[in-house]
């Protein structure tokens, strides 16, 4: 009887250690980088796009916006943010601390006050354009103009500028006009415009029988019609400088937008769009 006692015992005790082992497994290794209980895992955060501030004249507006889409494809970290308007306003919003990482003017002058204010450095900016400036009148319309002192018919009650003193190409109509001994006459016909593209938009709708544009802007509406080139001899040339503003906080991506500026690539959409390439550019 001791002995069948003794085996019992002995193959309980096997019994109970086989348990055991069985449910106690290998504990297995836990990576460096596992989540610990209770914690989320994180995942990195995409880069933010850098936003760029492109303070730029309202007639260069069709040309950059095919060159946005360009060069927005081939720089995913970067957003191109327009600020279109009229050159003198553009530049008296710089002048008083608007954001703005490059400056597109359409006239030598804004450029040079605020390289002259020293808010574009000289060494940064360039004669990117030329453009011509061009009379337009409804595609539709039924006076007969040729020539600036055909301005002067009665059949023209309205002629559309830009305001001179912050729109360049009012700037040019009025010394164009000036030199033709025209502008004096035309004083009651004249209206002003915000900007050259408000002159196109006067013309289309028919709220004026003509209009001072650049030729740029004629070729982007069907709904008007060169009705002739104003004389070159009478007015400064259009030069379309870029510059990059000092205040930019993208220096960086300021300077490589501005040199693409310059590329073949650009410069093939500008010329699409009626602008000539300085010689040598």
């Amino acid at each position: 009887m001791r002995k069948i006692a003794a085996s019992c015992l002995f193959l309980l005790l096997a019994l109970s250690l086989a348990i055991g082992l069985t449910g106690c497994g290998e504990a297995k290794p836990t990576p460096a980088d596992a989540p610990k209980a209770g914690q989320e895992t994180k995942q990195a955060a995409p880069a933010e796009k850098v936003e760029l501030t492109i303070s730029a004249a309202a007639s260069l507006t069709d040309a950059l916006k095919e060159i946005q889409a360009a060069y927005e494809s081939k720089n995913a970290g970067i957003k191109l943010n327009f600020n279109f308007g009229a050159s003198g306003a553009l530049q008296q919003q710089i002048e008083q601390g608007a954001p703005a990482d490059v400056f597109l003017s359409a006239a030598a002058k804004n450029m040079k006050a605020l390289v002259d204010k020293q808010l574009v450095d000289a060494a940064q900016q360039k004669n990117l354009l030329v453009n011509e400036l061009v009379v337009v009148v409804p595609e539709g319309g039924q006076a007969q103009v040729g020539t600036v002192v055909d301005l002067a018919k009665p059949e023209v009650k309205h002629v559309a500028i830009g305001e001179p003193e912050s729109v360049p190409a009012g700037g040019y109509a009025k010394e164009a006009l000036t030199n033709a001994k025209q502008w004096d006459a035309l004083q009651p016909k004249l209206v002003m415009a915000k900007d050259v593209r408000q002159v196109l938009t006067y013309v289309e709708s028919g709220n004026a029988e003509a209009g001072f544009v650049y030729k740029t802007d004629a070729l982007t509406s069907k709904k008007v019609k060169i009705a002739f080139n104003v004389d070159p001899k009478t007015y400064k040339p259009v030069e379309y400088p870029a510059g990059i503003v000092k205040a930019t906080k993208h220096t960086k991506e300021a300077e490589a937008f501005y040199t693409y500026l310059q590329s073949k690539e650009a410069t093939d959409v500008f010329a699409k769009y009626g602008f000539t390439i300085p010689a040598g550019k």
